[in-house]
């Protein structure tokens, strides 16, 4: 082993060779990274095991050296996966503890891994692989969700009688939607997640390995070779865009903070509806919480949680763009800043689906006080316009009869119905539409809230759902 092999093995940094002397402890500690990118050294692992395959099949290295490499490496894998790996003081990343420690097992071999290869693409490399896994887990939790959203609706479907509540618009009654309905409009939008994330992983899928530090290398390595080996669907077609390009981060967490709004819009809903305000849902003690002070308190803390982090995961996705904005090609240390950012977007997104899934599989539906307030007169206004549209009269001249209706019911305190049947426009038979479930029997245009079109939009749920299982 030469003194550069002996220096590597021994723990001084990996560019040592240039200076004079050892980084400075204030150097180590603003720049180190191990400390939460010790997460991808199966992914590193993975990729040094392609890495040196396609050297010994280029002829770079001999295959004892490729052997010996091989070894070490799955060495390395052992010890990491018992917890028995020994991190040193110089060990500023996961990747150069990593080749440290296969320098010290294999010797003059280990000293040869990191031949035709920069920690650039190795870092680039290694995060490829793990969003390529990790983004697959947080599409299956959103599926799940969506099962618990369409399970539950399904079974207010199969109730003897509809099950409807309010819908809202500026957070004031609307019209009556089933609970099914609402239930699955939940879950468009988390399907849409889980398409734009399978998405993200289509373009994602390119192996930077071979890059070099920006330029490539001037020995006769193979990138499609490596790429090949670790499953890629192709390698980079540009050495410099390779080792700088971060959109891929940046599109993952673009779209955990969509995802992130939409868990809060749930999050917000479940607040209200498990308010004694409301009374539409119980949450199963198992996902509530109480007050250290208030005995009587049961707290939604899983649905404000969910509301709450979507800040957050915004301001991930804020943050990286702004590093991002003004970086010059190529690899800039400011693209350390890449990996806090996703591993913490991936992590809260995973722990909100997980905990929401259980919340509303759990909760229980109070049908009969969502029936009762789904049926308030004033939730038939707009069917009563309707009514007066189909006899011919134009939309805005039936508006303005109905809003004057209204308005006289609510200044003489007399029923909707009663002053809609002396009502001369109107009458007892437009009455009858205010009858307790009229409304939401009416609902039959296609992807509306009524019982009528309500197996046809599950059918189509259904068949969303599997096209995006089959995808995964």
């Amino acid at each position: 082993m030469s003194e550069n092999d002996d220096s590597v093995a021994a723990g001084k940094a990996l560019w040592h060779g240039r200076f004079a002397t050892g980084p400075s402890e204030e150097l180590m500690a603003f720049t180190v990274s191990l400390p939460f990118d010790k997460r991808l050294w199966a992914d590193d692992i993975t990729g040094s095991r392609a890495h040196v395959a396609m050297l010994g099949v280029s002829g770079i290295l001999d295959g004892a050296t490729v052997g010996a490499i091989d070894v070490a490496l799955t060495q390395v894998h052992d010890e990491m996966s018992s917890g028995h790996f020994e991190f040193v003081a110089s060990d500023e990343d996961i990747h150069t503890a990593i080749e440290r420690r296969v320098t010290q097992i294999a010797g003059d071999a280990g000293a040869r891994l990191h031949t035709g290869r920069s920690r650039n693409d190795q870092v680039a490399t290694a995060l490829r692989l793990w969003c390529k896994r990790e983004i697959r887990v947080v599409i299956d939790n959103v599926l799940s969700l969506v099962d618990v959203l369409h399970a539950r609706a399904s079974e207010a479907d199969a109730a003897k009688d509809p099950v409807y509540l309010p819908g809202y618009t500026h957070l004031q009654r609307a019209q009556p939607v089933l609970l099914s309905h609402h239930l699955r409009a939940h879950g468009w939008a988390l399907m849409r997640d889980a398409d734009r994330l399978f998405d993200a992983l289509a373009r994602l899928d390119v192996s930077p390995l071979g890059a070099g530090a920006l330029a490539g290398s001037s020995l006769p390595i193979d990138p499609q070779r490596s790429a090949d080996l670790l499953g890629f669907a192709k390698a980079f077609d540009n050495s410099l865009d390779a080792v700088s390009d971060r959109d891929f981060v940046a599109e993952i967490l673009a779209h955990i903070a969509l995802l992130g709004v939409h868990l809060s819009r749930i999050g917000e809903e479940w607040v209200l509806w498990t308010s004694e305000e409301f009374g539409f849902a119980i949450l199963d003690d198992a996902y509530a919480t109480g007050s250290s002070m208030l005995p009587q308190k049961k707290n939604a803390d899983i649905a404000e949680l969910a509301r709450g982090k979507a800040g957050r995961l915004i301001g991930n996705l804020t943050g990286l763009l702004t590093t991002l904005k003004g970086l010059p090609l190529a690899y800039n240390r400011d693209l350390q800043e890449d990996k806090e950012p996703l591993f913490d977007s991936v992590d809260q997104v995973r722990r909100a689906l997980i905990a929401l899934a259980g919340m509303v599989s759990s909760a229980t539906f109070k049908t009969d006080v969502m029936v009762h307030a789904g049926n308030a007169d004033s939730l038939a206004a707009t069917d009563l316009a309707e009514w007066l549209v189909e006899r011919g009269v134009p939309f805005r001249r039936a508006h303005a009869i109905v809003g004057e209706v209204v308005r006289s019911a609510i200044n003489t305190g007399n029923p909707l119905a009663e002053v809609v049947s002396q009502h001369a426009d109107l009458g007892d038979e437009a009455a009858q539409l205010i009858a307790p479930g009229s409304a939401i029997r009416r609902r039959r245009s296609r992807g509306g809230a009524g019982p009528s079109v309500s197996a046809d939009q599950t059918t189509r749920f259904r068949d969303e759902l599997s096209r995006l299982r089959r995808r995964g």
